[in-house]
């Protein structure tokens, strides 16, 4: 006898299926179109795991604020019995459908266009009937239907979806959202091939492009249009995708962003300043640039060759009007020249290294205070530093010699250090960054010198504002990242600032401030809103998280631990869902939102993270948690959650049942907050125990649907299972199975 399982099946960017709960056939809900749901008569759960997705693909096009967006996606049935089943698609609100098509046999099928209430009756009816809560996360939404015809084992169906939306203009910026996540669905696959492509052309000059959920690959095509891109292998999306693009001014542009979880706290915000892509010669700020590259005997083989040419590429591509020098260390150090250099002559320093070959200790102290002994104490001067070790020659010892550069520097002096290979000393190299405005980047053993240096230094390359201040007139701000005194801008990059503020205006003004050629130059931004309210963007509360946990533990790492930092640092892990890896045991921990837990929590972090070489100056351990670290507290989006916690490929489970279910994600975030899976509870980070006592509700019952319908926003809370609790407003609801 053939076997034939069916199911109600849901794709929200991939796969997820509502399982049957009872013996036999459940009929459909009343008034509602779809298939009826039967369980296999040999008395097994219904198998959703046997369809696999082959691919979901994503093709946008933005023209002039109409976003047009092509979905193609394929599933093969890799059980050994038939699979029939219906199709939900959530449409975005305000999309218009152009075209569905399921394929079966190159013959297209019809589908079903549900109004945002049609679709509203099928998700209670499907939650009320079959216990699960996913579909919560799209009341409000409309959606698409379509009958799927059986899929036999080992064949496979394709479906292509086309609709279009317009993108409206809030403060400059346009937003474009695409529907991702399927980690709260109730049986999911990861997909074989993921993509997102956007391609974006408008009227007018973009300037700001940033997604705080992925990381996207950016190809500008002059300066009205780009490309933007993802691409991903045997991924389970765990968010949506989010593309946020600003209009450009003819200077710099600003962009603000602002969130606010309630009335009764703190906000935060968001602001995006962009300089233009390319600016004339003429405008560009003359520097100096001072190259200091380490010449010792360890530098000796590829290494060396990989700094020549890093060398190489910088002289080759300074600015008319920049000048430079080169300078040499090892045992003591060697000039190549006596004054600073017009670029008109760089290639005779080429020929000097090039000529030049590793022997000899390493003098850090000396070959530095000789570099800023020849900067001009007023013009802007970069010093780029490569080293491959610990300081072996003159002053060793990392104390004296900050304190030496610190008495030998001037304002106007930014260093940029690259330790190459694991014997570097982080803590030396990270608190010259710090102490002089630049930037730390370390080049791992299996990376080149030369590409890591050319990164850097395009990205510095045209500098347009130095001394960078920015205020806000209306709000109190406070807790800014990066922290001050800001970075300076340079044309083609972006500078992303996240903080909190108090209080709330209809009005804010933003002022951009800095030194330009000598000459101060004020830039004023008006008509922005700082919420009130709860609303906005959630993920710049976990942005600002990253960043501010990223700065904790750096200090800690640079200055050594107290109590008051390691409690600040597992606070916000827990609240905000970022987990480093120096605080994973924090998923581990059955109470960790009591005090208690906390303390338990806070005794474990030292171990931890001397364990991973945290306290270390130098080493692969060190290198690595200086490198993570400096991504932590420049980030440009939200942290991730590790791998490790992340779905992990399906295993066989049972003879009865080909597949198993990816591990759950114990920690899930959604616009804003964090949820900690507890004893089979989705709990809120925001819940204190000890000092709330929740009002209970009934999972399905009357005061459950009363409470959505009072509380809409709560849906895609609640759509994380039977038993959650959420705090709203200063009010904890519990939901009880």
């Amino acid at each position: 006898m053939k076997r034939l399982v069916r199911f109600v099946l849901l794709l929200i960017g991939a796969l997820a299926v509502v399982p049957a709960s009872a013996q036999g056939c459940i009929p459909c809900p009343p008034d509602v179109v779809c298939t009826t749901v039967c369980r296999p008569w040999w008395g097994v759960s219904t198998n959703p795991e046997w369809l696999r997705i082959d691919h979901h693909r994503v093709n946008v096009e933005i023209d002039r604020q109409i976003a047009r967006t092509q979905v193609s996606m394929e599933w093969v049935n890799e059980g050994n019995g038939l699979a029939e089943g219906t199709f939900l698609f959530p449409l975005p609100i305000g999309a218009a459908v152009e075209n569905l098509v399921m394929f079966i046999n190159n013959q297209p099928i019809e589908a079903r266009i549900l109004d945002a209430g049609e679709a509203r009756e099928i998700y209670d009816a499907i939650v009320r009937q079959y216990r699960d809560p996913a579909l919560l996360e799209f009341v409000g939404m409309g959606a698409v239907q379509a009958n799927v015809f059986p899929i036999p084992p080992g064949e496979s169906r394709r479906i292509e979806i086309t609709y279009s939306q317009i993108l409206e203009v809030d403060h400059g910026l346009i937003h474009y959202v695409y529907p991702f996540d399927i980690t709260r669905l109730t049986t999911y696959r990861p997909v074989q091939q993921a993509s997102i492509s956007v391609r974006v052309t408008g009227d007018d000059p973009i300037g700001s492009i940033y997604s705080p959920s992925h990381s996207i690959a950016i190809s500008r095509q002059g300066d009205n249009a780009f490309r933007a891109g993802f691409e991903a292998s045997n991924y389970a999306p765990d968010q949506d995708f989010s593309l946020y693009y600003g209009i450009a001014s003819e200077t710099i542009s600003v962009n603000l962003l602002s969130y606010r979880e309630s009335a009764t706290q703190d906000g935060f915000f968001m602001l995006l300043v962009q300089p233009p892509l390319e600016i004339p010669e003429e405008q560009v700020i003359p520097r100096d640039i001072i190259i200091v590259l380490d010449q010792s005997g360890s530098m000796q083989g590829a290494k060396w060759d990989q700094a020549r040419q890093a060398a190489t590429y910088v002289l080759d591509n300074l600015n008319p009007q920049d000048r430079f020098n080169v300078i040499l260390f090892s045992t003591g150090w060697r000039i190549f020249s006596n004054q600073l250099e017009s670029a008109d002559v760089a290639g005779e320093a080429i020929d000097w290294i090039n000529g030049m070959f590793a022997e000899g200790g390493t003098d850090i102290n000396g070959a530095l205070t000789a570099a800023l002994d020849m900067a001009h104490p007023e013009r802007p001067t970069a010093i780029l530093f490569m080293t491959d070790g610990l300081a072996t020659e003159g002053e060793t010892r990392t104390p004296n010699i900050l304190s030496n550069l610190a008495a030998a520097s001037s304002p106007n002096i930014r260093i940029f250090t690259f330790g190459v290979g694991d014997d570097v000393d982080t803590v030396l190299l990270d608190s010259i960054a710090r102490d002089f405005r630049g930037a730390s980047t370390y080049v791992r053993p299996t990376q080149r010198i030369d590409e890591e240096v050319a990164s850097l230094y395009n990205k510095i390359s045209a500098p347009v504002l130095r001394d960078v201040e920015v205020t806000f007139d209306g709000v109190r701000v406070e807790s800014v990242y990066p922290a001050l005194p800001l970075p300076d801008l340079f044309a083609g990059t972006q500078l992303t600032i996240v903080g909190r503020y108090r209080g709330s205006a209809e009005d804010v003004t933003v002022t951009l401030s800095g030194e330009v050629n000598g000459e101060r130059q004020t830039f004023i931004y008006d008509g922005f809103t700082m919420r009130a309210r709860a609303g906005g963007e959630g993920f710049i509360a976990r942005l600002w998280a990253t960043r501010r946990i990223g700065e904790l533990l750096n200090t800690i790492r640079l200055n050594g631990e107290n109590a008051e930092l390691i409690d600040s640092i597992i606070s916000l892990s827990i609240r905000y869902g970022i987990i480093t890896p120096y605080t994973s045991f924090l998923i581990e921990e059955d109470d960790i939102l009591s005090q208690m837990g906390r303390d338990a929590a806070a005794a474990q972090f030292s171990a931890r993270s001397a364990e991973m070489g945290f306290n270390a100056a130098s080493g692969a351990g060190a290198v690595a948690a200086a490198d993570a670290l400096s991504e932590m507290a420049e980030a440009a989006a939200p942290m991730m959650m590790p791998q490790a916690t992340m779905p992990a490929p399906m295993q066989p489970r049972s003879p009865s049942s080909e597949f198993a279910a990816p591990a759950q994600n114990p920690i899930q975030t959604i616009d804003g907050k964090t949820f900690i899976l507890q004893d089979g509870v989705w709990t809120d980070t925001a819940f204190e125990p000890e000092a709330m006592t929740p009002v209970e509700i009934a999972f399905l019952s009357d005061a459950y649907f009363n409470l959505l319908t009072e509380y809409p926003e709560l849906a895609r809370y609640l759509a994380l299972g039977e038993q959650v609790i959420v705090v709203y407003d200063g009010v904890a609801y519990q939901i009880t199975a």
